[in-house]
């Protein structure tokens, strides 16, 4: 999609609200994510959900955001961006609403299910409305950048909003909060995008292989996160992981004999770029989740620090990775994209590795601080040129499947990452818990942390192509 002709004036204008509504997009769907965390004990408290329906409330959102977004991605491809985003960020704000009202579990598990579904169409669709709007250049490379920004500190001061709003203001702001993101976004969208151009005809969409695709990433991403509940081993997490391997190496089948329009084109993985790309940010997603997951805890539990506190405390890492794509922006002019995801990638291995010697009897400023900001400088480095090599080259017509197919991997990443992660971690800790053991269950999974974004550096140097993303120089000149 290409900006609107008009005056000279009108495209600048026009780029500019495409850039902002998909910032407060990304930054709301990031927020989304982590803020509910914090909250979920008064949460529990209020509504009466039992310990394990309370879990339900995280849950509901994962199962529809992962096993949707493939599926989001070819609708919008289909039934136009545009058109896609608006109708996403208005169940996403309806269903925000909704859940702040909530008065029984079923209705803010609902809601939360609700919210997953919106998420899934709208951010395909945003991501894709960005490829499309800054194809190559400069202005690509400083979209991006704002993109990236917008993701990891979501993600960080969602923790932030979360505990802010839960000490001082009620479990309700927690939903309400992305009420308003949701309108700012729905009005830049509506002023700032171009209306879609005339969808092109195709064949009979690929019913089974939507039907398939959900199915298994449904069924995947419930068998992994159901693992706090039931072990690797047991029949509940192996059946249902079979059943989902079944199901997807069925929808793999279907893509590749259907004579009708299909969910993915298989050809996209012969693209080094795309495949590489997406599994090193399925890695990136694994490490990122673990990590935030690991040092909340180690704040709060081993260290007594409060919900508001370990909040505010996270701020050095948003900051960090606004600072690292800032960075990222004005070495994208000179260095090519993949050197960025191999220095990014390092630096955050080492941040990750840093964070694996954290003390029982330790502190913010000296366990906490110092790897923070390595580890968040290097994600801000790497997060921007992830996806702009994974978008890159593809017809506009899959810019939604590019995009959900994105989306997906880091999704899948952070589930399988913590729930992995998670049982090294408690089988580290063992049945004895105190201060001590606790801080070693989460130093390991801070150290493996590092190891999984090592191998997402390996797969950088190793599968992604030199000349991925080409400097902006370069590409235009091609």
């Amino acid at each position: 999609m290409k900006p609107a002709s008009g005056t000279a004036a009108e495209p600048t204008v026009r780029t500019g609200l495409v850039l902002a509504a998909v910032a407060v997009v990304q930054f709301m769907v990031s927020v989304d994510m982590s803020v509910v965390n914090l909250g979920l004990p008064e949460i529990g408290t209020s509504l009466g959900f039992s310990p394990v329906g309370l879990t339900w409330v995280v849950h509901a959102y994962a199962l529809t955001f992962g096993g949707l977004l493939l599926l989001g991605g070819k609708i919008a491809d289909l039934y136009g961006h545009k058109r896609i985003l608006l109708i996403g960020l208005t169940v996403f704000g309806l269903a925000s609403l909704a859940g702040g009202f909530a008065q029984e579990p079923g209705h803010l598990v609902a809601a939360r299910a609700a919210q997953g579904i919106g998420a899934a169409v709208l951010a395909p669709a945003a991501l894709a409305l960005l490829t499309a709007t800054f194809p190559s250049g400069r202005a690509r490379i400083r979209a991006f950048g704002v993109w990236s920004a917008m993701s990891a500190a979501g993600g960080a001061l969602g923790v932030l909003i979360g505990g802010l709003l839960t000490e001082y203001a009620g479990w309700e702001w927690v939903m309400f909060v992305s009420v308003p993101m949701a309108a700012i976004a729905l009005a830049l969208a509506w002023r700032g995008i171009a209306a879609d151009p005339p969808a092109e005809r195709r064949g009979r969409p690929d019913v089974l292989g939507a039907v398939l695709a959900t199915a298994g990433m449904t069924l995947l991403v419930f068998g992994v996160v159901r693992t706090d509940e039931n072990a690797w081993t047991s029949w509940e997490t192996l059946g249902t992981l079979a059943v989902a391997a079944v199901l997807l190496a069925a929808f793999v089948h279907n893509e590749r004999t259907t004579t009708r329009d299909p969910l993915i084109r298989l050809g996209l993985f012969t693209n080094r770029s795309v495949a590489g790309a997406n599994l090193y940010n399925l890695l990136l997603g694994a490490a990122m989740a673990a990590a935030f997951y690991f040092a909340s805890l180690y704040l709060q539990v081993v260290l007594g620090t409060s919900a508001a506190r370990t909040g505010v405390q996270f701020l050095p890492f948003a900051f960090g990775v606004v600072v690292g794509a800032v960075i990222s922006v004005r070495l994208g002019y000179k260095v090519a994209a993949r050197t960025l995801l191999v220095g990014g990638g390092l630096m955050a291995t080492v941040g990750f590795a840093w964070f694996g010697l954290i003390s029982a009897d330790g502190s913010f400023l000296a366990d906490i601080l110092g790897p923070a900001i390595v580890t968040s400088l290097g994600l801000g480095l790497c997060l921007g040129p992830v996806v702009s090599i994974a978008t890159a080259g593809v017809a506009p017509s899959e810019n939604g499947t590019a995009s959900g197919l994105l989306n997906s991997s880091r999704q899948i990443g952070a589930s399988l990452g913590l729930a992995a992660l998670g049982t090294a971690a408690n089988e580290r800790t063992g049945d004895t818990v105190t201060p001590q053991t606790l801080n070693d269950g989460y130093g390991l999974g801070l150290t493996l942390s590092a190891v999984l974004f090592g191998a997402a550096v390996l797969i950088a140097l190793t599968v992604i192509p030199r000349s991925a993303a080409a400097e902006p120089e370069t590409a235009a000149a091609d």
